[in-house]
């Protein structure tokens, strides 16, 4: 079996993982460092946030050279070195690749924007202005405002879909095509494992530039793109066949590479991506449900409805994957509580397929507390200019926080204040407070992949339904073990085949069962059946 149809993945945010060199920001060396760390959690491979050479308007999204690393991240000897490691560790990397956007001082744009006639005008998507003089149409930025600028020297407008300094690609363009996959192929020559590809869904839009149609339910001073239906900038038929040419580059060299897809899409739209057995497409396109439709309504029935419907419907030749959290998405334990926070671990690492942790989680990381004057996040400034004193939300600053790993100054991420300020609960919440736990957040999360790796039935055993009472979600792995989730409050009980309970979130038990599982308030089971 290929290595990502049952590995787990563990996000870094580079920028606050570790700091190495006192500057107060998260390096590739400081990545390097705690890879032993990394290694006895027991995950199998680690994606990488960008760490490209970048002016960071929005912290390395913003891509000025693919093919380098950016000074305050290291120098690619240092990525070599920790690519090194992270084999000689027998684990596996998968880095980044932002394909959509580069930044607006990428040497390409900066050729696309220096006449009409330039060999790279058709780089970028550019346009007239509309009879007015205003933009083309009336699409919209994720990050607020119209998705498109006048560049007052060529007196046209250039296409961005998240900030001005990000103009799209030109993905119609075979030039700029060939130009990501060389991308492409200088990492992989370099030997990585494979990319997590950056708003796959993203790549192509409308070719009549037509506008979207107004969204019936959107309400004045909610989200500026929420107001159209996105027909003409998501999800176009050609981005599929991009993503098959993308396949085509990772299958031409040798190791099992992959790639993970950013795709927030239904599920009948999300299936596509995975192409198909003779023309397969992404590896793994990012299964957000857990996050977009379990989180808000954390129930045990909400989330076994939001389960069988993905496993329903999965191809039957796909590898499901699922994830609980990342770095655009408020922290897991401050959604869903502490207590609910260790059910939900067990429920990621005991569904089948590829399960993607974010880093901090597993100490139970909660969302940072920052300042009105600390806020960093380019989407949230933005939305901050267009809203006044009304649009002071943090952004994604509060799940990006630096990592907490000791009790003592700026939780050992740094000798220096961060960039980010450290969450003031660090003295309690750090690893190793909680490595000395055996109760501990840190210890279930460790204990669980153990577990997941010596129980055969949890990596490869098909996903089966089980009936459970109202508040517990319970569902076999083949014939061999059973998981049951208490999402309440309450004490529950559950009838099971006899068995031997493998773990509890509490970890405090083990033994036989015989006929009835008997649930603490907010516990989960793994039962091995006889």
């Amino acid at each position: 079996m290929e290595w990502w149809k049952t590995a787990t993945i563990y996000q870094i945010y580079p920028r606050s993982f570790q700091d190495s060199n006192g500057d107060g920001i998260g390096d590739l060396e400081g990545v390097r460092s705690r890879l032993g760390y990394l290694k006895d959690l027991g995950v199998d491979a680690i994606w990488l946030s960008p760490f490209y050479r970048s002016p960071m308007k929005d912290f390395g999204y913003d891509v000025a050279d693919y093919c380098d690393v950016d000074p305050i991240f290291g120098t690619l000897a240092d990525f070599d070195r920790l690519l090194e490691d992270t084999h000689r560790l027998g684990l596996k990397l998968i880095i980044d690749l932002v394909p959509n956007h580069t930044s607006d001082q990428h040497p390409w744009f900066v050729e696309s924007r220096s006449g009409l006639d330039n060999p790279k005008r058709d780089w970028y998507v550019w346009r007239d202005p509309a009879p007015d003089g205003g933009p083309p149409n009336n699409w919209m930025a994720f990050f607020g405002g119209p998705a498109w600028t006048l560049d007052e020297r060529t007196g046209q407008y250039y296409l961005h879909q998240f900030l001005p300094e990000q103009p799209d690609l030109n993905w119609r363009n075979p030039a700029v095509r060939q130009a990501i996959y060389e991308v492409m192929r200088f990492w992989l020559r370099r030997g990585v494992d494979g990319f997590r590809v950056d708003v796959m869904w993203l790549l192509v839009e409308d070719a009549l530039f037509r506008d979207e149609p107004e969204n019936p339910h959107w309400q004045p001073g909610q989200w500026d793109r929420g107001r159209h239906l996105h027909l003409y900038t998501e999800d176009q038929p050609e981005t599929r066949q991009i993503v098959g040419e993308m396949r085509q580059v990772l299958d031409e060299f040798d190791g099992d590479r992959m790639m993970v897809g950013e795709i927030y899409l239904p599920y009948e739209r999300l299936m596509p991506y995975y192409g198909t057995p003779e023309r397969p497409g992404c590896h793994l396109p990012f299964n957000f449900h857990l996050i977009t439709q379990g989180l808000p309504n954390w129930t045990a029935e909400n989330l076994r409805r939001v389960v069988e419907e993905y496993q329903a419907s999965l191809p039957s030749w796909a590898t499901p994957n699922w994830v609980l959290g990342n770095h655009d998405q408020h922290r897991l334990a401050s959604r869903i509580g502490h207590a609910q926070a260790r059910v939900a671990a067990m429920l990621l690492f005991t569904l089948p397929g590829s399960p993607t942790w974010y880093y901090g989680d597993e100490i139970g990381m909660v969302d940072g507390v920052i300042p009105p004057e600390r806020v960093q996040d380019p989407a949230a400034l933005r939305q901050r200019g267009v809203a006044g004193d009304q649009g002071l939300d943090p952004g994604r600053d509060p799940e990006r926080t630096p990592m907490q790993w000791t009790p003592f100054a700026y939780a050992g991420f740094s000798t220096v204040e961060p960039w980010l300020p450290v969450n003031p609960d660090y003295p309690e919440r750090n690893v190793e407070s909680q490595d000395a736990d055996p109760f501990s957040m840190l210890s279930l999360v460790r204990t669980l992949l153990v577990v997941r790796k010596a129980t055969p039935g949890l990596l490869e055993a098909p996903y089966e339904s089980y009936k459970a009472p109202e508040g517990v979600f319970a569902y076999l792995r083949g014939r061999v073990g059973l998981v049951a989730l208490n999402f309440t409050g309450e004490p529950k009980t559950l009838a099971v085949p006899p068995g031997e309970i493998l773990l509890s979130t509490h970890l405090d038990r083990y033994g036989v069962v015989e006929n009835a599982l008997e649930l603490r308030p907010h516990e989960g089971i793994i039962l091995k059946l006889s």
